[in-house]
């Protein structure tokens, strides 16, 4: 009998008790299982027993996993990509040369296509992600398509649900969204433009644009504070 048909049958054989301390030890062979499989195809887990990995989950070639990793159902990672630690990651389609993390959340129906990235603190769900497009950190992308060598600023917001239905945003190629802006769905950004930042979005804009909604700054001389 090999390694792996032993840890299976003592897997099967604790997961088929009622006692929840076996039912954890199954599920921790399980994952020793799937770690096992995954390196000897070539992945490249950073301190193995931190991650954890789904029975579907499929690997390209020289794929690097840090510590600390969740991977879900349906996940499938693409060449030479980089799964970077506290991330957590289901249903999604990650193409090759794609950095994701640390801290990101992929929810279902993203799709990150070949040398794009998903920085720090980042969530997406049903998302289009295209080549060399980059979301570096801190916003929430949802029922959002983005093309080519576009660039998502800190702190953007996809404002995708009304409390009713759920629409859709549009950042077409070249488009450099600005810190700290909403865009309020269902809406526009067409080719080459600008939204400047701390902008809220609810128009279409236009090609080779730029697009603000700021209010201008107001300035009191010699402002003191008021004193408890």
């Amino acid at each position: 009998m090999t390694y792996f048909s032993y840890i299976n049958n003592v897997k099967k054989f604790l997961m088929n008790t009622n006692n929840k301390l076996n039912k954890a030890n199954s599920y921790r062979l399980s994952q020793e299982l799937l770690r096992n499989k995954a390196l000897k195809k070539g992945v490249n887990l950073i301190s193995p027993e931190t991650i954890f990995l789904s029975k579907d989950t499929l690997f390209g070639k020289n794929v690097t996993i840090d510590p600390y990793v969740v991977i879900g159902p349906s996940v499938k990672i693409g060449d030479n990509s980089h799964i970077k630690s506290f991330s957590h990651i289901e249903r999604t389609i990650i193409e090759k040369n794609v950095i994701v993390g640390p801290y990101a959340r992929l929810r279902e129906g993203t799709i990150l296509k070949k040398n794009s990235k998903i920085g720090n603190f980042v969530e997406t769900k049903k998302t289009s992600i295209n080549q060399n497009s980059k979301v570096n950190h801190l916003s929430y992308i949802g029922d959002t398509t983005i093309g080519k060598n576009s660039n998502i600023g800190a702190g953007t917001i996809t404002c995708n649900y009304d409390g009713v239905k759920k629409s859709k945003t549009k950042i077409a190629n070249n488009v450099f969204i600005g810190s700290n802006s909403s865009l309020v769905a269902p809406v526009r950004i067409n080719e080459n433009s600008v939204v400047g930042a701390g902008s809220v979005i609810t128009k279409n804009v236009k090609k080779k644009s730029l697009a603000l909604t700021r209010a201008s700054q107001v300035e009191i001389k010699n402002y003191k504070r008021k004193k408890k």
